[in-house]
């Protein structure tokens, strides 16, 4: 039986002014799309169960086809086996048939925010060439960033069919994964 994710906030469900976030560099209003991601990630910080650390995530995903998939961060008595809010967010979009990441809104309660942890942003690597990421705090402005600048060298599916492909044996058919 499948599971109902908790469904991310629809813009019509919110208020006008949850929508506007001011760019932390410009000043100027984000668009409209990362304000609904922002809004999204917003949300589910609350729902996030962090009783060891106290530090809160929440994480909003946008795929390629426009749907919104959330997540927050989920903590463990044995501290590894923890898992980050960006991740909980993809897994559930994964686990939906999404595979095109194009956008992430990650919310912590510290200024400047925190951006992903190593393993979020390799994650988000094999689902999203290049996407933008948002950062923000419960409220106030939001910096703006990309995947590729805050992992500049992801390993990436290619690079195992490079190796593949590097590997084969001479007169045997190259393999995919």
């Amino acid at each position: 039986a499948a599971v109902p994710q908790a469904a991310a906030p629809r813009a019509a469900d919110l208020k006008e002014d949850e929508l506007v976030v001011l760019d932390a560099d410009s000043r100027q209003p984000l668009p409209r799309e990362l304000g609904e991601l922002i809004a999204a990630a917003r949300a589910v910080q609350g729902r996030a169960y962090a009783p060891y650390s106290g530090f809160a995530v929440g994480a909003a995903v946008r795929l390629g086809d426009g749907r919104i998939f959330t997540g927050a961060n989920v903590e463990n008595a044995s501290y590894g086996l923890a898992v980050c809010a960006e991740r909980t967010a993809v897994l559930a979009a994964v686990l939906a048939g999404g595979r095109q990441v194009v956008a992430v809104a990650v919310c912590t309660s510290l200024w400047p925010p925190a951006a992903p942890c190593g393993m979020c942003r390799q994650t988000l690597a094999e689902f999203a060439h290049d996407a933008e990421v948002v950062l923000c705090s419960p409220s106030g402005p939001a910096q703006r960033t990309r995947l590729s600048v805050l992992l500049p060298h992801a390993f990436r599916p290619a690079d195992l069919e490079q190796f593949a492909e590097q590997t084969a044996p001479v007169g045997r058919p190259k393999r995919r994964p």
